[in-house]
């Protein structure tokens, strides 16, 4: 079974616990609506590759991660799309959660996406319980406060906020969780690993900027234009867009580079690469060679 199958896979039995019978229907269908079909799943194959070359010896442990990080994912693009912080219409090349549900729902949704991230971890990570505990740990640090994906979206509401503070905790925070949650979940040490998600973390952010300012709506399933709109950082509007695309390729060769030293090192390295190619558009990526 290849990452993509294992990912949707655990999804779809995480997903089926929030549509148990008694689940109020309307949020079930909520629920599953802002999960599939999902992007390109870069978080939690990332997740399943770090855990692959730090060995994979619980492959339950590493798809309940990968799992409860598209979950918590899923739950901050619902809450992003709400009118009370960028009110996008589009996601995914459909309509979002609050257009097609309403916002109480929405808000409901993304909330029962948060807690049914740990539900998952839970279930799938119970067999090693010291993993389990670190698990948690580094999932709730990448959810919520001082520098997690909430801190990221409250920073929209202050004055002001640094480009790479916003970014680290808005993008960043869920890319380390995804490698050191991979690591955790296969008995390494986490905490070496969490450069390589920082990154991968602001290197795609990066992208996304880029995306914002030089794609159109059909080409990445959700609004374009929205930084300058609502007065957000944007890199490709500090950098200009070929300052953004050499700093995205230098992100990415900074983050080969500190893969810690492991048996499915070089494996790893090849995937990385595959999965910024991810990141942008062909004919945006052309830029990189300018």
């Amino acid at each position: 079974m290849d990452d993509g199958q294992r990912i949707e896979r655990a999804l779809d039995v995480a997903v089926a616990h929030a549509e148990a019978p008694g689940a109020p229907p309307l949020l079930a269908e909520a629920i599953r609506y802002a999960v599939f079909p999902g992007g390109h799943r870069i978080r939690p194959r990332l997740c399943l590759a770090v855990a692959r070359a730090c060995g994979d010896d619980d492959p339950a442990a590493a798809d309940a991660a990968a799992a409860a990080i598209e979950l918590l994912h899923c739950a901050s693009l619902v809450h992003d799309d709400m009118p009370c912080f960028d009110d996008a219409p589009m996601r995914r090349q459909k309509p979002s959660v609050h257009v097609a549900f309403g916002e109480p729902l929405a808000l409901l949704t993304g909330d029962a996406l948060i807690v049914l991230a740990f539900e998952t971890l839970a279930r799938g990570a119970a067999r090693v319980p010291a993993r389990l505990a670190a698990l948690v740990g580094l999932m709730a640090r990448a959810a919520g406060s001082p520098n997690g994906i909430c801190a990221g979206q409250a920073w929209e509401s202050e004055p002001s906020v640094g480009l790479s503070a916003y970014q680290q905790a808005k993008t960043g925070a869920l890319f380390a969780a995804a490698t050191v949650a991979g690591a955790a979940a296969a008995g390494a040490e986490p905490m070496p690993w969490r450069l390589l998600g920082e990154y991968l973390g602001e290197a795609y952010q990066v992208a996304d900027d880029l995306r914002d300012v030089a794609c159109r709506q059909e080409e990445v399933g959700k609004p374009v234009g929205r930084d300058a709109t609502l007065g957000r950082p944007n890199a490709a509007a500090l950098l200009g867009m070929q300052g953004a695309l050499h700093r995205l390729a230098g992100l990415s060769r900074e983050a080969v580079e500190v893969i810690p030293d492991c048996r499915g090192a070089e494996r790893l390295r090849e995937e990385i690469g595959a999965q910024v190619r991810l990141f942008l558009p062909a004919r945006v990526t052309a830029g990189l060679a300018a």
